[in-house]
Order: structure tokens, then sequence, then C-alpha cells
């Protein structure tokens, strides 16, 4: 399909409360992941390798690092008519923000009829995946429906979080089911069940009646998940694009769909230490299917001192541009541009953001930091969590303690 022919359109205007205080001053898409990449940076660069050149990103809620990012990072070429353009709610229907992800679309119904495309392709823009949209396009023209929904196979205990998709045939949607207690099985393996993965691909005219309907309907809380597509398959116009069946160039058998939401804390670290392992469990190496991202013109990571006691060095884990690891120890952790680890101080299975400074003898396990933390000398952080609640850090439940943008450590 050639790329003039769709337009590409991510929602990424959540609040991201559940990410809190990574979100205090940022939009969800923008957080920090993996060292040097945005959370949107996984499915702009989905879309861009796929060929898909014509993407608007619907944003809102404390956009500006998003714009920002997006505005230096995601540059095409202007000769050829392509385009990443992050899109702020624009009032043009009157005095309100958006209200949901539907009228989110709504609001912003210009932008498909000035590209008048054959088809729109609808992705969220807060998960941790590689996916080829190509192939879900390919097999929507195909069934001739009017909406087609990306669905992850995950465990039907687990399931229960979900948007789940009910399906008899493995392909037609017989109902879409928002967090149900008992989610059904799947035709081919009744312990899993099909999770909706917040990406669809419409045909134009579907997706601009289907919105249309909805914006006037007083009963909609006017959500993509919760009614529009509901109401799809209620018409009998929805399919479901098993993921599993999705081939990425350059994946290997361990990372093969690969699909983590990143709504919570927990979530966010779990995924982050699915990075760090020797084999992981979702691989940056794969230069076929590349994540993309701005680079900053930061010098390479630095390892000092070779004193007996003091030597630097990291394991496990994700060094990026920028640190310095001054003869600490770093095992199973991410550290983002401009991290500093001091003597002494041993960093263990935690998530240092931009700038972080970790003070000599300080000690961190299972710990978020978000830029701009200085963590003094001796400090022990993630060792005993009712403590650290005491001292007024986040702790999420499964005990990651989070400090939040700027927070003052007390020694």
């Amino acid at each position: 399909m050639a790329q003039r022919g769709v337009l590409g359109m991510v929602l990424a205007g959540g609040e991201g409360k559940r990410l809190w205080p990574l979100t205090a001053d940022r939009a969800k898409p923008a957080v920090p992941f993996g060292g040097i990449y945005r959370l949107v940076d996984f499915v702009l660069s989905n879309l861009v390798n796929a060929d898909y050149l014509r993407i608007v990103v619907l944003t809102q809620y404390k956009s500006h690092s998003l714009d920002r990012h997006i505005s230096l990072s995601w540059r095409m070429s202007t000769l050829l008519g392509n385009y990443v353009t992050p899109v702020p709610a624009q009032q043009r229907l009157g005095p309100r923000w958006y209200a949901g992800s539907a009228d989110a679309i709504y609001q912003s119904l210009n932008l498909v009829y000035d590209e008048q495309p054959m088809y729109v392709v609808v992705f969220g823009a807060d998960h941790v995946y590689r996916m080829d949209p190509r192939q879900m396009l390919e097999q929507h023209i195909a069934s001739g429906a009017g909406v087609t929904v990306a669905g992850v196979r995950v465990p039907r205990e687990h399931a229960t979080a979900f948007g789940v998709i009910s399906t008899k045939d493995g392909r037609h949607i017989d109902a879409f089911l928002e967090k149900p207690a008992d989610p059904p099985g799947l035709p081919d393996d009744p312990t899993m069940t099909f999770a909706s993965m917040g990406n669809y691909v419409f045909t134009a005219e579907v997706l601009l009646d289907a919105v249309r309907r909805d914006a006037y309907d007083e009963g909609s809380v006017h959500d993509m998940g919760g009614n529009v597509i509901p109401a799809l398959v209620a018409d009998g116009a929805a399919q479901v694009y098993d993921f599993a069946n999705n081939e990425v160039p350059g994946a290997t058998d361990r990372d093969r769909a690969y699909w983590r939401d990143v709504g919570t804390l927990d979530q966010y670290f779990d995924a982050h230490m699915d990075l760090v392992s020797v084999l992981p469990v979702f691989n940056l190496y794969n230069r076929q299917w590349p994540i993309l991202t701005h680079m900053p013109p930061l010098p390479p990571a630095k390892f000092v001192h070779d004193e007996p006691g003091r030597t630097g060095h990291a394991i496990e884990s994700l060094v990026s541009p920028g640190c310095i690891v001054s003869g600490g120890e770093v095992r199973q952790s991410v550290l983002s541009p401009g991290v500093r680890v001091h003597s002494r101080a041993v960093v263990e299975s935690c998530v240092l953001l931009n700038g972080v400074d970790v003070g000599r003898g300080a000690q961190l396990r299972r710990t978020i930091i978000d830029k701009g933390v200085v963590v003094p000398p001796g400090v022990r952080i993630g060792i005993d969590h009712e403590e650290d609640r005491a001292r007024g850090f986040s702790v999420s439940d499964s005990g990651i303690v989070v400090l939040g943008k700027g927070q003052k450590v007390p020694e």
C-alpha cells in the first residue's frame, strides 16, 4: 500500500496518572524509557519503519516536552510531503478540550479531510513493542472489515485488566469486553485470550462515520475502546488481528510478539528489567527494525578509577552517553544520559533518568529516580520500604521506590 493512501494517527493525549510522579511535568508518551528513548518513539518507529510517513500525533496534557521531542527528533522530507507533527487540542468545535480518544479524533477530522487517505492507522503512544503495521493493513484490506483491532495473546487470568476481544473463529469480533471478570478463551487455546493493544486500522469512511455517530451519542464517554469499537462490533464490521502472526524483520524467537503496557510504575520498572539481561526479552539491537530517537551531542559513557575497591563497573545494565561511573557498581540497571555514579555507590535494579547524581556510598535497590535528583553520600534507598514511605518517598504497590523530578533526598 503506497504511503499516500495511509494516514498515521497517534493518540498521545492521556494524563498518565498511574505513572505519577514521572508524569508530574510531562505527558505519558514523553516519559523516558530505555535510557535514550521516549515512550512515543516506539509507535513512531513502527510506523516510519513501515514507510508510513504522514503521521499526526494528537496531544493534550502537559505536552511541551512531547512536542519538543517530536519537533527535534522526527523530521521528515518536506520535499516529498512527509511529516510527523504534533497536533494539540485546537478547540475547533468550541471552547472545550478532548473528552476522550474518540472525541480527539472527531475534533481533528480536518486532518483526515486534508489528507484524504483510504485508510487511517490509529495507534496508541505508550506501549513498548515492535510491530510491522503493513501486515495488519494487508489483512484489513483482504477481509473487507471496517475496522481491524490488534489483539495480543495473554493468559486469561491476567486479562481482567484489559479490554478483551471475544472471537469464536479467531478473526471476526463477536464482542469487545472492558476488563471482564471471566475473559473468554481463544478457539485454538482456551487458556489464552485476546487483549486489545489499542491499535486500530480503519477504512477512512468507516472511521469518519463512527466518530461522528459517537459525537452525537449523549450516553457515550467518547472512548475508542469503550464506545466506538463496540459500536462497530455490533454492526458486524470489526475483525481482530493476531499480533502473534506479525513478522518483524530481524526479530528473534525470544522477543517475538513482545508487547508491554507501561501504565503503572511496576509495569514501567518490569519493562526496563526486560532490557538488561544477557539475552534480553526485548532486543534493542535489531538493526533491521530500529527504534529511532534524537541523540543529543553527549560524550561516550566513561568509567573512571582503577584503584582497589574503587573500580567502576556495570553488569547487565544499559549505560547511556554522557554517564560517568566513578568507581561505583551498577547491576541490572538502566542509566539515562548524564547520570553520575560516584565511588563506592551501589546501584542495583534501578532506573535512573537524566541528570541523576548518586553520591558516594549510596545504595539503591528497586528504585526509579527522575531527572535532577541528587542522592547524597551514605543514603540507602529501597532497603526498607516502610522507612522510605516515612521519609516522604513514593513507593509502588510492589515496593518500588520512586523519587520525582527535582525531589530532594535528605541525608
